[in-house]
């Protein structure tokens, strides 16, 4: 694990975001695709638009999975996954593929096991994650399950990552939030040949702290990072305030 602090958000989303580009290059001109992970939520509002501007990716050979999706929130919703990915990536770049993960199917297993066997078949060059204010990797809260090899799973959010969502503006009510959700498991994300961790402001310091310098532990989701030898963490120097090691 590499950690990167830049002195504001824009140019640590502009350094992600060249990164990104460049793993997209590669993947498209080794293996004719790029199969990617996308995630979302505030943190990823500046990288995602820097991005979609950067030189050179054929976005039409790119494959994307969804790293997670709010269980019965309609597609149309303004806090919906869904409506946030195509707005931010498909009408602007026109990825080959987006494999979507349908939070309002009607039955949610059968959903998880879908979206579980198309990943299977699609090894992942490169992931675009985050780390929630309760240190949660994808929707994967603690105590996190870092053992299931299931590629997908249904989950049940905790109050400080509802309350995060609140807090972000995506909810008028924390009742409205949604309580399940569909996420990437700890260990598929893991299976990817890299990763990218974009984390900004002064309200993730604390996650940053604990997940990056502290014990790798479940109870720190995203504290397993420090195990993938291809991540690098993207900061700003709000995010990275408690860091003692730089």
């Amino acid at each position: 694990m590499k950690i990167e602090v830049l002195p504001t958000k824009t140019e640590m989303a502009a350094a992600a975001a060249d990164r990104a580009a460049a793993a997209l290059r590669a993947a498209v001109e080794a293996r004719g695709r790029a199969h990617v992970v996308a995630a979302t939520g505030a943190s990823q509002f500046e990288f995602l638009d820097a991005l979609v501007h950067r030189p050179g990716v054929d976005w039409a050979r790119t494959v994307f999975f969804h790293l997670d999706e709010y269980v019965g929130l309609p597609a149309t919703h303004p806090a919906s996954f869904r409506r946030y990915l195509r707005e931010r990536i498909v009408e602007r770049v026109h990825p080959g593929t987006f494999h979507f993960i349908d939070g309002d199917a009607p039955d949610t297993q059968a959903e998880v096991a879908r979206v579980s066997a198309l990943i299977r078949a699609h090894p992942i060059d490169v992931a675009f994650v985050g780390i929630g204010e309760n240190g949660h990797l994808a929707f994967n809260d603690p105590p996190a399950d870092f053992d299931t090899e299931e590629p997908y799973l249904a989950v049940a959010l905790d109050e400080a990552c509802r309350r995060q969502q609140l807090g972000e503006g995506w909810f008028p009510r924390l009742e409205d939030v949604p309580a399940r959700a569909i996420s990437m498991s700890i260990r598929q994300i893991l299976k990817t040949s890299e990763i990218l961790c974009v984390v900004p402001d002064a309200r993730k310091a604390q996650a940053v702290h604990d997940c990056l310098e502290g014990p790798v532990t479940p109870q720190h989701p995203a504290s397993i990072l420090q195990r993938h030898p291809r991540t690098t963490i993207y900061l700003d120097e709000l995010a990275a305030a408690l860091l003692t090691l730089r």
